[in-house]
């Protein structure tokens, strides 16, 4: 069977570089055909660096890391230090990239393997806010419909919101691209903050990557215990959530995780309720459903899946 071809859109942050480590893993499965950086967790130099200290982790330098959109369309950009540290991957003691930047622009290399890839084969897989995405289907509307799908992680539902009382902070961050990408009419699976506040991060959990005893894992029980320290003390949790990894997981085992199909709309306007993702689970609308919702996930087999995937590295 053909490897899936994907490329990784993402602001690395630490769930965010778990999510490029499962997919690096799953090589039998996944063929990345690279990543593109934006800003989000923390300004743009700051993932397009932290992104290529993950592909060297995982011996993967060859790999084309692309700088992107340095701020969401029409409006300031927002970050989160307070959750992802300073530099957006605390925890882990991991050295500055050696491998360059590939030269061209995310948006360009998103168009440009659109364009020469087969139709409906390539798969984005979008860690970050959609800015990326949302700029690259405005300037090339040819790209939007050779895309095979859209998996991203981003929105609430019944969850509130993490950022503000009713958004999700990827939609938040650019809300005008998540409706733009929204609209395309790409197919297209969304992980919420309802499924991936289940996928928690526990100190068994933790224990269990740091005995792998590989670089990697020491790396990833350093950055899951960084990030773990955030939940719990404001949500009351039992760990952190591994938002982004859900992603891959999905791609690689949907099984995991229970769906529903519904229409999906993002709020642009009200200062109050801006980047909600509006999600009609009742059809109470009659808009046609435009995505595949995430509400459920099997957290032992998520995590047996990650931790096997991991050890491979």
């Amino acid at each position: 069977m053909a490897r899936r071809q994907i490329i990784i859109d993402t602001d690395p942050g630490q769930d965010d570089a778990v999510a490029i480590l499962l997919a690096l893993a799953a090589s039998d499965e996944i063929e990345v055909l690279g990543l593109t950086c934006v800003a989000g967790n923390v300004p743009l130099a700051l993932t397009a660096r932290n992104a290529r200290m993950i592909c060297e982790l995982a011996g993967r330098s060859d790999l084309p890391v692309c700088a992107g959109c340095d701020r969401p369309i029409g409006r300031d950009l927002v970050t989160a230090e307070h959750v992802h540290g300073q530099s957006g991957l605390d925890g882990p003691d991991l050295p500055a990239p050696r491998m360059p930047l590939h030269p061209a622009h995310a948006v360009d290399f998103l168009i440009d393997t659109l364009r020469s890839a087969a139709p409906g084969t390539v798969t984005l897989v979008a860690l970050g806010p959609l800015t990326n995405l949302a700029t690259a289907f405005t300037r090339a509307p040819d790209v939007v419909g050779r895309v095979r799908e859209i998996v991203l992680m981003g929105g609430a539902h019944s969850a509130l919101g993490n950022v503000t009382p009713v958004a999700e902070f990827n939609i938040h961050v650019d809300p005008t691209a998540a409706d733009i990408v929204l609209r395309a009419g790409v197919p297209l699976v969304m992980a919420p903050l309802d499924v991936t506040h289940k996928a928690l991060v526990t100190p068994s959990r933790n224990e269990a990557l740091r005995a792998l005893g590989t670089p990697v894992g020491r790396a990833v029980a350093d950055l899951t215990g960084f990030f773990e320290r955030y939940n719990p003390a404001r949500y009351g949790a039992e760990g952190g959530p591994l938002h982004d990894p859900c992603t891959i997981a999905w791609l690689l085992r949907p099984d995991l995780f229970a769906s529903r199909a519904v229409n999906v709309t993002v709020e642009t306007q009200s200062d109050l309720t801006l980047g909600m993702t509006v999600m009609d689970w009742w059809g109470v609308t009659g808009r046609t459903p435009n995505a595949t919702v995430l509400h459920d996930i099997d957290p032992g087999g998520f995590f047996d899946l990650l931790t096997e995937r991991l050890a491979t590295l």
